[in-house]
């Protein structure tokens, strides 16, 4: 059964700055990377205005992306929603562009052939973490709630349970929900339940997420 929480963790009174190599703004990110000039944006993101360096994953953390995104996929319906994976998504008003391991977007690919989804377009954003959990908390505090994303996993692979955060506000979200590795996290996306994705089926073998931490 979830653990619910009705409101978010105690939050620094600061904007919180994650560890950066550079300053800069969500236009010049997007410029310097349509001219090359950003030649290691692969490796990097932008969060809060500063490059942000991607963590690497390891297989416990790869599997439970890949294992995740085929759940989403099977119960997304395809005419209304698609599962993306390592996509950037445009949020103007915080000076970032992060790429979560898995978000689902309304529509099809094709209605962004010609831009990265905004925070309107995203009904839900995923992060894989294992020691980054830290860093994925605060995510929800300073970027994801802030921007209106209507629900937020994480799926915490050291203690083999999905953190759910809803009622996004300018603080982060106001409830949080915990559902432990028995349980089925229900996929709530504009107002309705899609399905439900057991946690049991999305993390690895016991074990596993021992050896070898990623971020």
């Amino acid at each position: 059964m979830a653990t619910l929480h009705s409101a978010q963790p105690a939050i620094p009174t600061l904007d919180w700055i994650p560890s950066g190599l550079y300053r800069m703004s969500l236009g010049e990110y997007e410029a310097m990377v349509a001219s090359g000039a950003l030649k290691t944006s692969k490796q990097f993101h932008l969060i809060n205005g500063y490059l942000v360096a991607k963590m690497t994953q390891n297989p416990p953390h790869a599997i439970v992306d890949e294992l995740l995104g085929a759940a989403l996929s099977r119960i997304l319906p395809a005419d209304r929603y698609h599962a993306r994976g390592a996509k950037p998504i445009r949020i103007p008003g915080r000076d970032s562009e992060p790429e979560p391991d898995r978000s689902v977007a309304r529509g099809t690919p094709g209605d962004f052939a010609d831009h990265h989804p905004e925070p309107h377009e995203v009904a839900l954003v995923v992060e894989v973490a294992d020691s980054s959990l830290a860093d994925d908390r605060k995510l929800a505090a300073h970027v994801y709630g802030p921007a209106g994303i209507p629900v937020y996993w994480i799926v915490n692979v050291a203690e083999r349970q999905v953190e759910v955060y809803s009622e996004p506000g300018p603080t982060g979200y106001g409830s949080i929900e915990v559902h432990a590795e028995a349980d089925a996290v229900p996929v709530w996306i504009d107002g309705q339940t899609l399905g439900r994705i057991a946690v049991a089926d999305i993390l690895p073998a016991r074990g596993a997420a021992a050896s070898n931490r990623e971020g």
